[in-house]
């Protein structure tokens, strides 16, 4: 069953992939050197996006970066273009009918690759260097409990997907930036690592990990991309090791002074549910829920959370990603408040694949809470 399952997805990956190859083709002057210099490419670039998939681990790092970084550049590249292809069919296929390009359909074609490949270009462009500049979003939260009188400064980061795209020195760059806000407790909501654990070992991140700097610690949970690692714990032993403080469906009192609470991904349909992990809790004392997936927003509310954050989503991470995600989260970025429960959604430090933000931003959030 397995087989027959990879055998029809790679089926129809060739052939998504080959509608736009050969679009692309068509598009090029007939006998020009430009034809089989784009089908050359783009399937060189569609084997590096595969060889990076199944290959990165066992290949040197350096490598692996270049490979997977062409590899999903081409994955960016090709979702553009079939747009742009399936848009020109539809003309065709107007034009068909009702003639308005007797005779200029073909270079309706080759202008529109050209300019959808310009296009794309800049937006390359941009996007790099967005993701490489994270944006720092302030919150001012106060929460209604019998202190009245404190003021806790988290720092809170999701989807750093650390591995072979997100290495050791783009980690450097996010510690800088996370101790530049002088935390009082760091919040990891998830996805810390990208799959496998072993580009993350071989690379010496617990270096990075133990230059967290704040007042109570640094606190992580599991993300969807934990549970595909070599083994079930294997992100949560790492993250141990570098001094790291691991909760999966369980809450911790920090100073006396309030709860930090981590579920485990929903990716494990046995994780316990919230109210379970809450009983027993002093209501007197803040709720800060760490949950990867911002599913079912409404358990926190009912749950007396103060505070929810979450990731998951990286806000599309490319236009029109963002709209799609929108659809199917009640909030797949940003603030909202329900009741007296506040949620935040991170759009993400770091990315899963092609290391570019086109309409989104990678982040991170501090979140001055009074209670």
């Amino acid at each position: 069953m397995k087989t027959v399952f990879i055998f029809i997805a790679f089926s129809i990956l060739i052939s998504i992939n080959s509608y736009v190859w050969v679009r692309g083709w068509n598009a090029l002057p007939n006998g020009s050197i430009t034809r089989p210099i784009y089908l050359t490419t783009m399937i060189g670039c569609f084997l590096a996006f595969l060889g990076g998939l199944i290959f990165g681990n066992i290949m040197s790092l350096p490598l692996a970066r270049a490979v997977s970084f062409v590899g999903f550049t081409y994955f960016i590249v090709f979702v553009y273009l079939m747009v742009s292809f399936l848009v020109v069919d539809v003309v065709r296929l107007a034009n068909y009918f009702i003639h308005f390009f007797p005779a200029g359909m073909a270079t309706f074609r080759l202008w529109t690759m050209l300019g959808t490949l310009a296009i794309i270009t800049v937006a390359l462009g941009i996007g790099n260097y967005t993701f490489n500049h994270p944006k720092v979003v302030r919150l001012n939260l106060s929460v209604d409990k019998p202190t009245k009188n404190k003021e806790l400064t988290i720092v809170a980061a999701s989807d750093l997907h650390l591995g072979i795209s997100i290495g050791k020195k783009l980690l450097q760059s996010y510690v800088k930036l996370m101790n530049e806000q002088q935390p009082d407790i760091v919040l990891l909501a998830g996805d810390v690592s990208d799959r496998s654990m072993i580009p993350v070992v071989l690379q010496n991140m617990d270096e990075e990990l133990r230059a967290i700097k704040s007042k109570y610690g640094t606190y992580a949970i599991n993300g969807n991309h934990e549970h595909y690692a070599e083994k079930p714990d294997a992100t949560a032993e790492y993250l141990k090791s570098a001094g790291v403080k691991f909760l999966r469906d369980e809450s911790i009192l920090v100073d006396s002074s309030f709860y930090v609470i981590g579920r485990d991904d929903r990716t494990n349909h046995s994780r316990k549910s919230l109210a379970e992990i809450v009983t027993g809790l002093d209501k007197k004392y803040p709720r800060i829920l760490l949950d990867h997936q911002p599913y079912k927003l409404e358990e926190a509310e009912k749950n007396d959370i103060d505070l929810q954050i979450s990731g998951h989503t990286h806000n599309g991470q490319f236009f029109p990603g963002n709209l799609f995600v929108k659809s199917m989260y009640e909030l797949a970025h940003g603030y909202l408040k329900k009741g007296k429960t506040n949620y935040y959604v991170s759009s993400g430090l770091g990315i899963w694949g092609p290391q570019y933000r086109i309409g989104t931003q990678s982040e991170i959030v501090v979140i001055k809470l009074r209670y």
